[in-house]
């Protein structure tokens, strides 16, 4: 053992303590159950995340951005977007296309003027006929007795008066002698008064019975074609029924009339000795010429038109009454511009058109319209050939409003994600 060295502390005498000395640890055994991370392991988890975080933040940047479209959208959806349509200038000649009515030039529907049953017709449909060609005759006898019993009466009357006559004279000559009084001349003239009245009566019924007996004979008016006819063999006609189907129809179609409404804007233009063309659907292609016969002079009030009556040839007889027919006016050249029906809008002062301006925004122009084609009008101020006009606009629209033009398309609606 290493010496010890007294020392003492305090008065007391100590054992001196060798130096302390380093010991030397043991070397230690390797755990094999214990886990080692690769070298790598942490580099990995930074790049992981920073992947994550790219992946986050391009989500919330493709939010943004889909919030920015979808935003975008909406702002362009609150501007209302119109169709634009260009006025077409007016020059030269303009037609004027209307409808039209064709009638025969005469059309009779005749109906029987005494009773009585027919005894046999004579000419059938399509068939022409001239003026007093006999149609049907409806059986006379009865007709032909009144005749007769008429005649009579006016024989016996006539003669009744011859003797009231001879003996008035016979009367006055007694008269003058003072042979017999005046209230006897009297009396003798008001019975030669009287029996000539009776004969006047018998000749008016005589008459009566003759026209009676000449109507037993259904004849034609005037020339032309038989268009109808329902009478036939022992059918009984009636007298005065003009609610009763005629018993023959007759047409004069060597010219024909053709009715048509103009409107009133241009009636002043459309006056007799106009001509005009016309077209029928029978034969496509092929026009007929027409002159304005008459007009009515007054405007329908619940059409806003004048009617007016042509007059055309139809001597080859291609054209048949009751044919619609399309007319064809040639009107003055004028001014103005022509646009759709659609484009016009009411407003408190009258008929107006939307117009869009350069900064696409909308001006409300009155206009004063100089004709109504129908699918178009033709306006004679408030338009000028390079305006942009709005069609159909819609009701909400007011001057002012931006509007967006439907020829640059708006953007689809984005999808949120």
């Amino acid at each position: 053992m290493p010496d010890r060295q007294d020392f003492s502390f305090d008065g007391a005498t100590e054992m001196e303590l060798p130096p302390p000395q380093h010991a030397v640890a043991p070397p230690a055994d390797p755990d094999v159950l214990q886990y080692k991370p690769p070298r790598r392991l942490k580099a990995v988890g930074i790049g992981a995340a920073a992947v994550a975080l790219v992946v986050v933040a391009i989500g919330v940047a493709g939010r943004i951005m889909a919030a920015n479209e979808v935003e975008d959208w909406t702002r362009d959806q609150a501007v209302p977007v119109v169709r634009i349509v260009s006025p077409a200038a007016m020059h030269g000649a303009r037609t004027l296309v209307l409808p039209g009515g064709v009638q025969a030039y005469n059309n009779a529907p005749i109906y029987a003027q005494v009773s009585g049953a027919v005894q046999k017709w004579f000419v059938d449909i399509g068939t022409p006929v001239k003026a007093g060609t006999l149609l049907a005759q409806i059986d006379p006898r009865p007709y032909q007795a009144a005749l007769d019993q008429a005649r009579g009466a006016l024989a016996r009357d006539t003669a009744n008066l011859t003797n009231a006559r001879q003996d008035l004279a016979r009367y006055q000559s007694l008269a003058r002698q003072n042979a017999i009084s005046s209230q006897q001349l009297q009396t003798q003239q008001a019975a030669a008064e009287a029996d000539a009245g009776l004969v006047e009566s018998d000749r008016a019924a005589v008459q009566a019975a003759s026209i009676n007996l000449g109507y037993t004979r259904i004849v034609a008016p005037f020339d032309g074609v038989v268009t109808s006819r329902s009478v036939d063999i022992g059918s009984f006609v009636a007298a005065g029924n003009a609610s009763s189907t005629p018993l023959f129809t007759v047409s004069d179609q060597n010219q024909l009339r053709i009715y048509v409404r103009v409107p009133q804007n241009v009636s002043a233009e459309i006056a007799p000795g106009v001509t005009a063309s016309f077209s029928v659907p029978e034969y496509p292609g092929r026009t007929f010429s027409a002159t304005v016969q008459a007009s009515s002079g007054a405007v329908d009030p619940a059409s806003g038109s004048v009617l007016v009556q042509l007059l055309a040839d139809n001597k080859e007889r291609l054209l048949k009454p009751g044919a619609y027919a399309e007319v064809s006016f040639a009107m003055r050249a004028g001014g103005g511009v022509q646009i759709p029906s659609s484009a016009l809008v009411f407003r408190d002062g009258g008929m107006a058109v939307a117009v869009v301006g350069p900064d696409n925004k909308v001006a409300i122009r009155p206009v004063r319209i100089a004709r109504d084609n129908g699918t178009t009008v033709d306006l004679a101020s408030g338009i000028g050939p390079h305006d942009r006009i709005i069609d159909s606009p819609p009701d909400s629209l007011d001057r002012g409003d931006v509007v967006r033009i439907a020829a640059t398309s708006p953007r689809q609606r984005p999808r949120r994600s």
